[in-house]
């Protein structure tokens, strides 16, 4: 089998990649610029380091995002009205988020993104986003002070991109720590 069937096996389908620009607005090749950017900006550093830089913006974004998308909830009657409008599109925003995270330490090791291993990455990042995501209502659960909750969606939503970015560095770790050649061009 030659090497260019072989490639086109690997490539995600059609459907993969529409479902990413279109339904979770990924933009593969703005994460592609990102990654370049950062990697210019600190050309003396390993692909790990690169990442540490991007998990800890994405975490701080990840405390905000997770504070905001659960203070409806502290608004009695509307507040429930809000958070519903709002959940599906902050959930939405954090897996983008969790998405790129990935994606751009995937390009820092030199992975392709379009190639079908990256799948079970992205499936993992949703799920544990949705799991992010639900930590907040187990505030209401334990009928706790609904103050708790801001700090809740805060925390989890930021141990989670640390979570996500750490796996990540540990898979693409196992392959090798060179920047790839063309994050140099």
């Amino acid at each position: 089998m030659s090497k260019e069937i072989r490639r086109d096996r690997q490539r995600q389908s059609q459907f993969t990649d529409e479902l990413l620009y279109y339904f979770l607005r990924v933009r593969k090749d703005r994460v592609r610029k990102l990654a370049k950017r950062l990697a210019d900006q600190h050309p003396d550093e390993t692909p790990k380091q690169l990442a540490f830089r991007i998990i800890g913006a994405k975490t701080r974004l990840s405390f905000i995002g997770g504070t905001l998308t659960h203070l409806p909830m502290l608004l009695p009657g509307i507040g429930q009205a809000f958070k519903f409008l709002g959940f599906v599109g902050a959930t939405s925003m954090m897996t983008r988020m969790h998405l790129s995270l990935i994606l751009e330490i995937a390009v820092l090791y030199g992975k392709d993104i379009d190639d079908k291993a990256r799948l079970p990455e992205i499936a993992a990042v949703v799920a544990a986003v949705g799991l992010a995501a639900a930590a907040p209502f187990l505030v209401r659960v334990f009928e706790l002070n609904p103050l708790y909750g801001l700090p809740a969606a805060a925390i989890s939503a930021s141990t989670v991109t640390r979570i996500v970015g750490e796996s990540a560095i540990r898979l693409y770790e196992e392959e090798g720590e060179s920047l790839p050649e063309a994050l140099h061009a």
